[in-house]
Protein backbone atom coordinates (compact mmCIF):
# COMPACT_ATOMS: atom_id res chain seq x y z
CA UNK A 1 0.00 0.00 0.00
CA UNK A 2 1.10 3.53 -0.66
CA UNK A 3 1.23 6.15 2.07
CA UNK A 4 -1.85 7.75 0.48
CA UNK A 5 -3.76 4.47 0.94
CA UNK A 6 -2.63 4.38 4.57
CA UNK A 7 -3.74 7.97 5.25
CA UNK A 8 -6.25 8.43 8.02
CA UNK A 9 -9.59 9.85 6.85
CA UNK A 10 -10.42 13.45 7.52
CA UNK A 11 -12.62 14.40 10.44
CA UNK A 12 -15.67 16.17 9.04
CA UNK A 13 -18.49 17.80 10.98
CA UNK A 14 -21.15 20.39 10.17
CA UNK A 15 -23.57 22.62 11.98
CA UNK A 16 -26.32 24.93 10.73
CA UNK A 17 -26.85 28.28 12.38
CA UNK A 18 -29.44 30.98 11.75
CA UNK A 19 -27.03 33.86 11.14
CA UNK A 20 -25.56 34.94 7.83
CA UNK A 21 -22.10 33.72 6.73
CA UNK A 22 -20.34 37.03 7.46
CA UNK A 23 -21.69 37.06 11.03
CA UNK A 24 -20.83 33.38 11.50
CA UNK A 25 -17.28 33.94 10.22
CA UNK A 26 -16.82 36.91 12.54
CA UNK A 27 -18.18 34.99 15.53
CA UNK A 28 -15.90 32.03 14.82
CA UNK A 29 -12.72 34.03 14.29
CA UNK A 30 -13.00 37.36 16.10
CA UNK A 31 -15.27 36.50 19.03
CA UNK A 32 -14.12 32.94 19.64
CA UNK A 33 -13.57 33.68 23.33
CA UNK A 34 -17.34 34.07 23.78
CA UNK A 35 -18.09 30.47 22.90
CA UNK A 36 -15.02 28.21 22.51
CA UNK A 37 -15.05 25.43 25.18
CA UNK A 38 -11.64 26.28 26.61
CA UNK A 39 -11.89 23.91 29.58
CA UNK A 40 -11.44 20.78 27.49
CA UNK A 41 -10.20 22.19 24.20
CA UNK A 42 -7.30 24.54 24.80
CA UNK A 43 -3.69 24.74 25.89
CA UNK A 44 -4.40 26.73 29.06
CA UNK A 45 -7.71 25.18 30.15
CA UNK A 46 -9.49 27.32 32.74
CA UNK A 47 -6.78 29.97 32.42
CA UNK A 48 -7.49 30.55 28.70
CA UNK A 49 -8.77 34.02 27.88
CA UNK A 50 -8.89 34.35 24.10
CA UNK A 51 -7.75 33.08 20.72
CA UNK A 52 -6.45 35.70 18.33
CA UNK A 53 -6.35 35.39 14.55
CA UNK A 54 -3.98 37.56 12.53
CA UNK A 55 -6.39 38.00 9.60
CA UNK A 56 -4.17 37.24 6.59
CA UNK A 57 -2.42 34.31 4.92
CA UNK A 58 0.64 33.52 7.02
CA UNK A 59 -0.99 35.05 10.10
CA UNK A 60 -0.67 33.36 13.46
CA UNK A 61 -3.54 31.91 15.44
CA UNK A 62 -2.63 32.20 19.11
CA UNK A 63 -4.26 31.26 22.40
CA UNK A 64 -3.82 33.85 25.15
CA UNK A 65 -3.92 32.97 28.85
CA UNK A 66 -5.24 35.25 31.58
CA UNK A 67 -1.66 36.05 32.63
CA UNK A 68 -0.75 37.11 29.07
CA UNK A 69 1.22 33.98 28.15
CA UNK A 70 0.66 32.97 24.54
CA UNK A 71 0.63 29.57 22.88
CA UNK A 72 0.49 28.99 19.12
CA UNK A 73 -2.49 27.18 17.69
CA UNK A 74 -1.39 27.42 14.07
CA UNK A 75 -0.71 29.44 10.96
CA UNK A 76 -3.34 30.61 8.48
CA UNK A 77 -2.80 29.34 4.94
CA UNK A 78 -6.09 30.73 3.62
CA UNK A 79 -8.11 33.71 4.81
CA UNK A 80 -11.23 34.34 2.77
CA UNK A 81 -13.99 36.08 4.75
CA UNK A 82 -16.86 35.33 4.81
CA UNK A 83 -16.32 32.03 2.96
CA UNK A 84 -13.80 30.42 5.27
CA UNK A 85 -10.25 29.92 6.37
CA UNK A 86 -7.67 27.15 6.47
CA UNK A 87 -4.72 26.72 8.77
CA UNK A 88 -1.89 24.48 9.75
CA UNK A 89 -3.18 23.39 13.17
CA UNK A 90 -0.66 22.58 15.91
CA UNK A 91 -2.00 23.87 19.25
CA UNK A 92 0.83 23.94 21.77
CA UNK A 93 3.12 21.92 19.51
CA UNK A 94 5.94 22.53 17.06
CA UNK A 95 4.61 23.21 13.56
CA UNK A 96 6.18 19.98 12.28
CA UNK A 97 3.24 18.21 14.00
CA UNK A 98 0.62 20.26 12.15
CA UNK A 99 -2.61 18.92 10.77
CA UNK A 100 -4.77 20.78 8.25
CA UNK A 101 -7.95 22.48 9.42
CA UNK A 102 -10.45 24.01 6.98
CA UNK A 103 -13.57 25.82 8.16
CA UNK A 104 -16.20 26.89 5.61
CA UNK A 105 -19.26 29.13 5.95
CA UNK A 106 -21.89 28.54 3.26
CA UNK A 107 -25.19 30.40 2.97
CA UNK A 108 -28.21 28.12 3.21
CA UNK A 109 -31.91 28.86 3.58
CA UNK A 110 -32.31 30.60 6.91
CA UNK A 111 -28.64 30.97 7.75
CA UNK A 112 -25.26 29.31 7.36
CA UNK A 113 -23.83 25.83 7.25
CA UNK A 114 -20.46 25.74 9.02
CA UNK A 115 -18.27 22.84 7.93
CA UNK A 116 -15.09 21.61 9.59
CA UNK A 117 -12.68 19.45 7.57
CA UNK A 118 -9.68 18.36 9.67
CA UNK A 119 -7.07 16.21 7.89
CA UNK A 120 -3.40 15.34 7.41
CA UNK A 121 -3.13 13.40 10.67
CA UNK A 122 0.19 11.87 9.68
CA UNK A 123 1.96 14.94 11.10
CA UNK A 124 1.11 13.58 14.54
CA UNK A 125 3.31 10.52 13.98
CA UNK A 126 2.64 7.47 16.16
CA UNK A 127 -0.21 9.32 17.91
CA UNK A 128 -2.02 10.16 14.65
CA UNK A 129 -4.89 7.65 14.98
CA UNK A 130 -5.52 8.50 18.64
CA UNK A 131 -5.46 12.26 17.94
CA UNK A 132 -7.81 11.84 14.98
CA UNK A 133 -10.25 9.94 17.21
CA UNK A 134 -9.95 12.61 19.92
CA UNK A 135 -10.77 15.41 17.47
CA UNK A 136 -13.59 13.40 15.89
CA UNK A 137 -15.16 13.39 19.34
CA UNK A 138 -14.25 17.00 20.16
CA UNK A 139 -15.46 18.86 17.10
CA UNK A 140 -19.17 18.05 17.64
CA UNK A 141 -19.08 19.57 21.15
CA UNK A 142 -17.17 22.58 19.89
CA UNK A 143 -19.63 23.16 17.05
CA UNK A 144 -22.54 22.73 19.47
CA UNK A 145 -21.07 25.54 21.59
CA UNK A 146 -20.74 27.63 18.42
CA UNK A 147 -24.38 26.96 17.53
CA UNK A 148 -25.53 28.16 20.97
CA UNK A 149 -23.49 31.36 20.60
CA UNK A 150 -24.81 31.94 17.09
CA UNK A 151 -28.40 31.53 18.24
CA UNK A 152 -27.77 34.28 20.80
CA UNK A 153 -26.71 36.50 17.89
CA UNK A 154 -30.04 36.09 16.09
CA UNK A 155 -31.58 39.51 15.89
CA UNK A 156 -28.42 41.17 17.19
CA UNK A 157 -25.43 42.66 15.44
CA UNK A 158 -22.97 39.73 15.45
Amino acid sequence: MTSLENALPAVEHRVRVSIEPAAAFELFTQRISTWWPFKGHSCFGDQALDVQFEPFCGGAVTEVARDGVRMPWGTLIEWSPPDGFAMRWFPGLDDQHATLLRVRFVAVAGGTQVSVHHSDWEGRGAQAAAKREQYDGGWPATLAAFRVAAEHCTGEQA
